[in-house]
């Protein structure tokens, strides 16, 4: 379960920093996308982040 929520935490962190990117217009790509500079996405981007830095944290945690 703890490989489970490791895994699910970094693929979390690395879609919302993707996010994060694209809605603050750094990352343009691909260029179709309706995401690209849009600000919302860079909210819902930092909020996928912190949950998947969470779910990385929590996996790491020693068994008590």
């Amino acid at each position: 379960m703890k490989t489970l929520m490791l895994i699910l935490g970094i693929v979390a962190a690395l879609v919302g920093l993707l996010w994060i990117g694209q809605g603050s217009g750094y990352i343009m790509w691909p260029s179709s996308s309706f995401m690209l500079g849009v600000a919302r996405w860079t909210y819902y981007g930092l909020a996928v982040f912190v949950i998947g830095v969470g779910l990385i944290w929590y996996s790491r945690r020693p068994e008590s």
